[in-house]
């Protein structure tokens, strides 16, 4: 290993991330990954190759998910999950622990197929507008707005599409659609399970008992366009059947998600009432640029030493029972991903597995570190930076780091350890 152009790649990794987390003169996060890219390339540090070889692992999963997001935004244009949130308060019934589990369930069952971000960034306002209708008090908001920034992430395991971290790992090992799921449905059943009782026990002692139904409005009162209302089911079966026929000829998820999706803006925007400019200009556009930059970035430093020192972490372990080799593996992953962001962690993951021979499992355990071990740190993920500033600009609600973390690591840990486990269950 070239020990300057280690240090000169960690460097500029360190200053890249630095300028993503401070936002100096508030440069966006896509330019500033961009920026550290174009130093990398300027430093000799990434050469066109390696250019080549990051477009050719993430450029799948940048137009897919870019895709799904951009649905995601024209289905909460429709009123689609203001309707589903409100439609769970009813059913609860004034239970307020009741409804808390409710939305839990609800945020899992969007994360499964608009990604992490889809409910995080959508559903977390609909829910605190959803509390504040039902005069729920400040303090007791708290627990409901973690629960559904948690379970974004907890529960955005189960299928390719569900979260950028598993595009990109599927892409990478060239894992079929439903080869994927079938391998993952346990560990997210467990996962959601798990999330829903941490989550429960930490916040038992704050959740309202009852909460105020008599302003709930009307669910049918929150459609806002009928006909993109009523293509929401089927265009989740267009995308989950689509994919698993072209995962199993080899299609990549993209040339399936991205048709769907632009004939879904199609129709909205002829068809329906859904400002489908706002929803592509909404779009993460910012995230894609991170994305290219960033893995580039991570690319120059995985390839100048890096990922040899965590393929050489990784196989140290293998030697100890299987279970202990396998938590070891997701705990390192869910602590680089919590340090440095999962969407680096998980390129570094990738390439430092396919160094180590050791099969899909790896990759799996991958996937369940870098979607839990982000909630570990307010940096994880870039879903929780823009969820928590989306809750303070336009919620004036303010989420402090260290509480942040605490209840993060005090629920985090646990499921993180239970769902991998949960890979060794027979299936």
């Amino acid at each position: 290993m070239n020990y300057i152009t280690f240090f000169i790649s960690l460097g500029i990794f360190i200053f890249t991330l630095l300028m993503v987390i401070l936002k100096p003169k508030n440069i966006p996060i896509g330019y500033s990954a961009l920026i550290g890219a174009l130093i990398a390339i300027s430093f000799g540090i990434l050469t066109i190759h390696g250019i080549e070889i990051v477009w050719n692992i993430v450029w799948n999963a940048t137009f897919t998910f870019v895709a799904i997001i951009i649905s995601s935004i024209i289905f909460d244009e429709a009123g689609v999950f203001e309707y589903a949130a409100i439609k769970f308060a009813s059913f609860a019934n004034g239970n307020g622990k009741r409804m808390f589990v409710y939305l839990i369930l609800l945020g899992a069952i969007i994360s499964a197929f608009f990604a992490n971000d889809g409910t995080a960034l959508i559903l977390t306002p609909i829910v605190v507008s959803l509390l504040v209708r039902t005069r729920i008090n400040a303090r007791a908001m708290i627990p409901f707005i973690i629960a559904t920034g948690f379970i974004a992430d907890s529960s955005s395991i189960p299928l390719v599409i569900s979260n950028l971290v598993n595009i990109v790992t599927s892409s990478y090992f060239d894992i079929p659609f439903l080869t994927y799921a079938e391998a993952m449905i346990i560990p997210d059943i467990v996962s959601i399970l798990a999330s829903i009782f941490f989550l429960y026990i930490y916040f038992r002692k704050e959740l309202p008992e009852k909460y105020d139904i008599s302003d709930l409005k009307n669910p049918e009162d929150a459609i806002k366009d009928p006909l993109v209302f009523k293509l929401f089911f089927p265009v989740i079966f267009l995308l989950v059947v689509g994919n698993a026929i072209g995962g199993i000829y080899g299609v990549p998820v993209a040339f399936i998600s991205v048709p769907i999706v632009a004939a879904l803006a199609v129709i909205s925007k002829v068809k329906g009432k859904v400002d489908v400019k706002k929803a592509i200009k909404e779009a993460p556009w910012q995230i894609v640029i991170f994305s290219l930059g960033m893995y580039m970035v991570v690319y120059a430093f995985g390839s100048n030493g890096f990922t040899s020192i965590l393929a050489y972490l990784i196989n140290s372990t293998s030697s100890l029972p299987y279970s202990i080799h396998i938590l070891l593996t997701g705990y390192l992953f869910a602590a680089i991903a919590a340090t440095m962001n999962n969407m680096p962690s998980t390129l570094l993951a990738s390439l430092a597995i396919g160094h180590t021979h050791q099969g899909l499992t790896l990759a799996y355990v991958s996937v369940i570190a870098n979607d839990i071990g982000p909630k570990f740190t307010p940096i994880g993920s870039l879903a929780t930076l823009l969820w928590l500033h989306t809750l303070q600009r336009k919620r004036g609600i303010e989420i402090k780091p260290l509480y942040y973390m605490k209840t993060g690591f005090i629920i985090g840990l646990p499921v993180l350890t239970i769902t991998l486990l949960s890979l060794l269950l027979p299936i």
